[in-house]
């Protein structure tokens, strides 16, 4: 019998109406585990080369993995691939919540769709059944109206939605799905995808929890770790959310502000987690069986900016990209746009970075009032940033063209704009500056979904946990600021464990190789006491690996080659002010980095995997699919 899953995988035919369930066999399940693996395979073997990714042939894989829904923290997330319309390779994004763990207790491990509805509609999972049904009363709603209707159209208080708002509706690039109207599957696009196949939402109840290998070593994991989270490196993560660290990328001259100029931000003292916890901070939410609590509830009622709670509360990455990047200094503010994106289902990092990449063009004469409608879109300007979140949201103005994301906007205003683009294939730089924490320079030109702040663990951890990154064989620690072959090594391993925690859906707050609740040989025990499978950290790390090389592999099938690996020019403009003053990602670093690296990666000159590595990580079959000698 299986432990941990369900062994069932629902296919949906969008075009056709039909649902049918696989039952794939528990080698399945082992080689691919769930998550990022599953999606990978079903989309390279269900989906052509060239796809139009707004088009039906696109695929949608939403999968959990063996360990979702286990009474343990950080396990309850949705990983979600397709190819992304913001920027035409691979699409991945992932989100806690509550709805993983129910969707698991539903009866299912993952559902893969494909076509596209004739009329709005929406999945209804329940108890092992499965209905499509029709969403016409529900397009157009925001999150919050929606979850609430379908809830009450069938009756039940407790069902978790998944599901897009408007913003999917009218296609913005880089729209999301959301689960809680506030647990975003935000990055790449995803919620566009669903938009187009007229699918508004999946809906998911389900009272079977998957029985559990051996329940006492898993009891005794979780008994751990709420016993040493108060002394753990994450206690504070409970007590201020992600927004924790702000005032420490301040200090490090790493909290990108003005689109990228400089490092330091003048006004951030009044955007950091400790200032949201005592003014805006109404509670602390958390995602299923969590010890951790990092989610922040907050609440505004006075003022041009008033936010209700039940749409969460921005993180680090919301208060950056609305806040220093745009040069806002107000909260209030920020909030209110965290409200709008959660509302509408649109990508905070994404809608941020693309309205401060906007407002630089405005200060330098690109773009004009004229060109915005009348909005003065300077940096410093809150209400400004805030109107020009809702109009990307509907698509409304000067919006539209943003909504179509910062390399095409930039494309279409001429070669002056596109000099100031901050982003990776199309996907805008996260709020973690590669100038001072230099291996993110590599990951982010290499990711195969563009510039991603958690694809590998960051340069402080080398030094910081030597025990932790001994068990990944890391014995030599490199300053902040070099990438030299053992930084190249290190960044490579850890970006493998990163993918394994995509597939295995595990939170990288809670799991991880350095400063997480639990290292990588408490990972093990957790998946061995969950699936009854005697693992090693060996053959886990070896899922990673299978993972990262079956995205490359669909980015070769789809033209990508070593061309699109690179860093936008501003990485390479000095930064002003403060303790990263001067400092730049150099050319010649990355010239040697990115060579050495595909070295490592077992792939050819081009950062292509070759027929050797994916027979080696046994996907042979990916080799077939594209072609190689």
């Amino acid at each position: 019998m299986p432990y941990g899953y369900n062994g069932k995988i629902l296919h949906v035919n969008l075009t056709a109406g039909t649902l049918t369930v696989e039952e794939p066999p528990e080698s399945f399940y082992r080689k691919y585990l769930g998550g990022q693996g599953t999606g990978l395979y079903y989309i390279l073997q269900g989906m052509p080369a060239g796809v139009d990714p707004l088009g039906p042939e696109n695929m949608l894989a939403i999968t959990l993995s063996v360990v979702t829904g286990a009474a343990v923290s950080g396990q309850s997330r949705v990983m979600i691939n397709a190819k992304s319309p913001l920027t035409g390779a691979i699409g991945d994004s992932q989100a806690g919540g509550f709805w993983p763990a129910e969707a698991k207790f539903a009866g299912f491990d993952a559902f893969i769709i494909r076509g596209r509805a004739t009329k709005p509609v929406y999945l209804w999972v329940h108890d092992g059944q499965a209905e499509l049904r029709d969403a016409a009363h529900l397009w157009s709603k925001v999150t919050g109206e929606a979850e609430a209707a379908i809830r009450e159209e069938l009756g039940d208080s407790k069902i978790q939605v998944l599901q897009i708002g408007p913003a999917g509706e009218k296609l913005v690039r880089y729209a999301c799905l959301l689960n809680m109207c506030n647990r975003a599957n935000g990055r790449t696009g995803m919620g566009a995808v669903m938009g187009s196949k007229n699918l508004k939402a999946i809906a998911v109840r389900g009272k079977k929890k998957p029985d559990i290998a051996n329940p006492q070593a898993l009891s005794a994991i979780a008994r751990w770790g709420a016993r040493n989270f108060p002394e753990s490196d994450i206690y504070g993560m409970g007590l201020h959310g992600t927004a924790e660290v702000l005032s420490y990328q301040q200090k490090s001259g790493g909290l990108p502000t003005r689109n990228w100029a400089s490092g330091v931000f003048e006004g951030y003292e009044t955007i950091d987690g400790t200032t949201m916890s005592e003014t805006i901070l109404k509670a602390r939410d958390t995602c299923y069986a969590c010890v951790v609590r990092c989610k922040r509830v907050v609440e505004v009622t006075e003022g041009p900016f008033q936010v209700a709670p039940h749409y969460g509360g921005p993180e680090y990455e919301t208060l950056s990209t609305f806040g220093s990047y745009c040069g806002v200094s107000d909260l209030a503010a920020i909030a209110r746009a965290n409200q709008i994106c959660n509302m509408y289902g649109v990508d905070t990092i994404s809608a941020g970075a693309t309205i401060a990449w906007a407002m630089d063009c405005f200060e330098r004469g690109i773009i004009t009032a004229e060109d915005t409608g009348g909005i003065e879109l300077r940096f410093g300007n809150a209400a400004a940033m805030v109107k020009m979140t809702e109009m990307i949201a509907r698509r409304e103005g000067f919006g539209d063209l943003l909504a179509e994301g910062m390399v095409q906007a930039a494309r279409r205003l001429g070669p002056e704009a596109e000099t100031l683009v901050t982003a990776v294939k199309g996907n805008p730089l996260p709020a973690h500056m590669p100038q001072v924490k230099r291996s993110l320079a590599l990951i982010y030109a290499v990711n195969p979904y563009g510039a991603d702040h958690q694809s590998h663990e960051h340069d402080p951890s080398y030094g910081g946990y030597p025990e932790r990154m001994a068990e990944l064989g890391l014995l030599d620690p490199q300053p902040d600021d070099v990438l030299n072959a053992e930084k190249v090594r290190y960044a490579l391993y850890t970006q493998q464990l990163y993918n394994l925690l995509n597939t295995l859906g595990l939170c990288q707050f809670v799991w991880g190789p350095a400063w997480q609740l639990y290292g990588p040989s408490q990972l093990v025990d957790m998946v061995r006491a969950v699936t009854g499978w005697n693992v090693s950290l060996w053959e886990l790390m070896k899922a990673g690996e299978r993972s990262l090389n079956m995205m490359r592999a669909f980015n070769d099938r789809e033209g990508f080659t070593s061309a699109e690996d690179k860093l936008p020019p501003k990485l390479f403009q000095p930064l002003i002010g403060g303790p990263s003053d001067g400092i730049a990602v150099t050319e010649e670093e990355m010239a040697a980095a990115l060579p050495l690296y595909y070295a490592m990666c077992g792939w050819d000159a081009e950062g292509r995997p070759t027929r050797g590595k994916l027979a080696e990580l046994g996907l042979a079959w990916v080799a077939d699919e594209l072609g190689l000698d």
